[in-house]
């Protein structure tokens, strides 16, 4: 499955380069995380979370580069596999193509997944449908609602900064809890 998933061209003629689907996974993996798409700097490198929105992802889940790269133990696949371009400086969307293709298949090859990071409205549009709350904010505050299977979270990008600081209750009340469950995993 991951070699299909690596050669896949489906959404080839709406990138701005050749399809270069970026994720890892193990069979033994107990934690999920899906984002919304490679990046630039990951698509160049192939290497998920390979730049400065993953240095904060690492941080919020207090995972060392290490343990978080680990597939026997994390598996990490987007809602986009590819790197869909941008448009001034901001990425675009990940191709719609794409989730529904691939999302079932890797969770069917995923049998040890005990919780599922959301990492970003794209991802949480694609797994919460309609028990989404109005806002990213009233998602994520009321992650409770959502485990054990999902854990939503809002992008750790620097565009987010300004979200973060608007909404303090993240970093005290989401992080701990966030945490405590990926150790108990």
């Amino acid at each position: 499955m991951a070699r299909d998933a690596r050669a896949c061209d489906v959404c080839a003629e709406h990138l701005p380069f050749a399809p270069r689907p970026v994720f890892r996974v193990g069979k033994t993996a107990r934690l999920l995380i899906v984002g919304q798409a490679p990046g630039r700097l990951v698509h160049e490198t192939g290497i998920p979370w390979n730049d400065p929105s993953g240095e904060v992802l690492r941080a919020w889940l207090k995972l060392d580069r290490a343990a978080f790269y680990d597939t026997s133990r994390i598996a990490i696949v987007p809602t986009g596999l590819c790197y869909p371009g941008s448009v001034g400086g901001a990425d675009l969307p990940p191709c719609r193509e794409c989730a529904p293709l691939w999302q079932p298949r890797f969770r069917a090859a995923l049998p040890e997944i005990g919780l599922t990071l959301l990492v970003g409205s794209y991802a949480q549009a694609y797994y919460l449908k309609a028990s989404r709350k109005k806002t990213l904010a009233d998602t994520v505050r009321a992650f409770r609602d959502y485990l054990p299977a999902f854990f939503p979270l809002p992008h750790p990008s620097w565009r987010n900064l300004l979200w973060l600081k608007r909404n303090p209750w993240f970093e005290r009340d989401v992080i701990p809890a966030l945490r405590r469950r990926v150790k108990a995993l």
